[in-house]
């Protein structure tokens, strides 16, 4: 079964990473482009992981995981390669309502990581389900290259026109329009 695209606003939602290696440092840098409300635990920390966690001054502790952690959380990333910690994790996810995430592992995830591009405001999210993560990275490298560099200050130009303009008809039609002139504008 495919996965429901969303895009989920994690302002005052706690994030918990289980695991310090390189796998987990990758999570963490998608994550702090969304949030800073992460912590981490795990028995050792990469080099990466150690210089991320300082520079945005992180929670961390070096343990193992133990039953309860997730607990104030509402988001968990399980980082290792222990399948069993995985499924246990996953399990008590279902106990404390908080969305899960084992990397490999489909069957202990609530969530999986898309392929995406982030440019200020724009973000768009690729994903595969899980076929091919090679196809999703490729084509967000194909994606970014038709992208221009200009794409923010539009979007500001348009944020301020829907916060400045009356609602209605008239403001949906000219702003469709000029998404649709700056999109042809592309091309030429």
């Amino acid at each position: 079964m495919s996965y429901f695209p969303a895009f989920l606003k994690l302002d005052n939602k706690k994030i918990l990473i289980v695991g310090g290696g390189h796998i987990a440092y990758e999570k963490l840098e998608h994550l702090l482009d969304f949030t800073s409300d992460i912590s981490i635990i795990a028995l050792d920390f990469s080099q990466d992981m150690k210089r991320v966690i300082e520079e945005n001054n992180l929670n961390f502790e070096k343990r193992g995981y133990q039953k309860g952690d997730i607990k104030d959380f509402a988001v968990v990333i399980v980082a290792v390669d222990d399948i069993p910690l995985q499924a246990e994790i996953f399990a008590e996810s279902k106990q404390h309502n908080c969305l899960c995430n084992s990397v490999d592992s489909v069957e202990y995830c609530d969530f999986i990581f898309p392929s995406y591009i982030k440019k200020d405001d724009l973000t768009i999210a690729i994903s595969t389900s899980g076929a091919s993560p090679a196809m999703a990275k490729h084509l967000k490298i194909y994606l970014q290259n038709l992208i221009p560099s200009s794409i923010s200050d539009f979007l500001q130009e348009m944020k301020e026109l829907r916060r400045t303009l009356p609602k209605g008809k008239e403001r949906m039609k000219m702003l469709d329009k000029k998404a649709q002139d700056y999109i042809r504008s592309w091309s030429k």
